[in-house]
């Protein structure tokens, strides 16, 4: 390891974790294979070695949110897996990369017609009121099968709520659209969804966030495998005096004499400002409490009771003791925003499938 590396975070990413999830995620969703939603550069951990190690375990199906996601996807991949662009693109922009499209209006749909374009995925909307052609919209389209779609899709809005009456909903109404598609396969369920039951199966399940970690049934326990673990060295140890502050606004007093440490992260590699004074790190194996503010690059911590942390030594912000649901929680918001928010600063190491 470089003198830079050493003083830089490390992202660890367990890519048997991310593959052992979805093996998982493929087997409670029976009806049909899995696919990889690797949008947002794998949701923060990295688009391309998370697809490899996907690939390599047989996922022929992956989904990005943008254009230049899947072209830089098809280039780590190389042809064969089946890439879907969520936001879509013009006609003939894919031209050589083999991409996929999803039309998600009439306008979409005409211009596909236009340039003759067959094997695009359509969207309808059951209920989000985002992207995608509602029920109205469908109608107009008429007779769709000069585009020779490779799958009908719609998106969940209320999955993680096993209860909200929008589900039931969104299931009628898909089933509903789809009927009007003969012999077009569908595509239904996200993380969530692929635990709500058999009227959210399909012939392609569409899970994200679970992949990564993330819990897809809050308010029960996680079934998914832990994936990332984020370390970062302390970079300089001090003791204060009990009656002095520490940080931006002095808001932070100690109490008693304390060893305080500082350590190479802060808000601008994704650790929210938010968890000031709210959360903690593992230093050797044990809880320590962040004090003072967290800065752009920099946190500290009260390390008064492990006298055997010295400077070069890494703490943990994020594994199994804080997982990014457990950050989230504290900061009100939710784990895809967590991970996706890790900065590039850190050094992104990646433990084999």
């Amino acid at each position: 390891m470089s003198e830079a590396e050493a003083l830089a975070g490390e992202l660890e990413v367990d890519l048997g974790a991310i593959v052992a999830n979805w093996r998982d995620l493929g087997a409670r969703h029976p009806s049909g294979p899995a696919a990889g939603v690797v949008k947002a550069d794998g949701y923060g951990l990295g688009a391309a070695p998370v697809a490899r190690a996907l690939a390599g375990s047989g996922c022929r199906h992956f989904f990005v949110a943008q254009l230049s996601e899947g072209l830089a996807l098809r280039e780590a991949l190389g042809h064969g897996p089946m890439i879907a662009v969520l936001g879509g693109f013009p006609a003939g922009a894919d031209a050589g990369a083999a991409l996929t499209p999803v039309l998600n209006s009439p306008r979409d749909v005409a211009a596909a017609r236009a340039a003759g374009l067959r094997g695009a995925i359509l969207h309808v909307d059951t209920g989000m009121e985002r992207l995608g052609l509602n029920a109205a919209e469908l109608t107009a389209a008429g007779d769709l099968s000069d585009l020779g779609l490779r799958y009908v899709m719609t998106h969940l809005a209320c999955a993680d709520t096993p209860d909200h009456p929008l589900n039931a909903a969104q299931a009628a109404r898909f089933a509903a659209a789809a009927e009007a598609l003969p012999g077009v396969p569908r595509s239904f369920a996200n993380s969530a969804g692929i635990f709500l039951g058999r009227d959210f199966a399909s012939g392609l399940a569409r899970p994200g966030c679970a992949l990564y970690g993330i819990n897809p049934t809050p308010g029960l326990p996680n079934p998914m495998r832990q994936v990332l673990r984020l370390t970062v060295p302390v970079l300089q140890l001090r003791q204060v005096p009990a009656g002095v502050t520490v940080g931006y606004g002095a808001t932070w007093t100690a109490r008693r004499d304390s060893r305080i440490a500082t350590i190479a992260a802060g808000y601008a590699d994704g650790y929210p400002r938010a968890l000031s004074g709210r959360s903690f790190a593992t230093a050797a194996g044990r809880p320590v409490q962040l004090v003072g503010r967290i800065s752009m690059d920099l946190i500290t911590l009260d390390v008064t009771d492990v006298p055997e942390l010295a400077q070069g030594d890494r703490v943990e912000l994020i594994g199994p003791q804080q997982t990014p649901d457990d950050i989230a929680a504290r900061t009100g918001t939710i784990g895809y925003e967590i991970l996706t928010s890790l900065g590039a600063r850190y050094r992104r190491r990646y433990l084999p499938a």
